[in-house]
């Protein structure tokens, strides 16, 4: 850091963004901020592991929204994901019915029209 080439008003922005520090207004001696400001990084706690998890995909939620029990009208898996009525329809029969080959039951009920994946028959 006593090499690079930074002004005195970023060291102070990197001294002032540290946790847990006392705010400075001047630089005072260039030399003794840049070693405080090794010192207080230095001193910061390791990071947290970033988990290798990703969020589930929409996809993901849509199939979930399906398997469950009381299953999921088209209405529902919009406003769960965003996609409007009609993009819906067209993943239900596209991606899950063509492409994956998923089994989609309906039935009309109190709420509506209610999707589920149907399991497959047992042999």
């Amino acid at each position: 850091m006593h090499a690079a080439p930074l002004t005195g008003k970023r060291l102070l922005a990197l001294w002032n963004a540290l946790p847990g520090v006392e705010k400075r207004r001047k630089i005072g001696d260039r030399e003794e901020l840049i070693d405080q400001l090794w010192s207080a990084i230095e001193a910061l706690p390791d990071p947290e592991p970033q988990s290798d998890a990703k969020r589930p995909s929409k996809q993901d939620e849509v199939i979930a929204m399906l398997r469950r029990p009381e299953g999921a009208t088209v209405d529902e898996v919009a406003s769960a994901t965003g996609w409007q009525r009609h993009t819906v329809r067209g993943v239900f029969s596209g991606t899950l019915k063509k492409k994956l080959g998923l089994t989609l039951a309906s039935a009309k009920e109190e709420r509506g029209r209610v999707y589920r994946i149907a399991e497959p028959a047992s042999v």
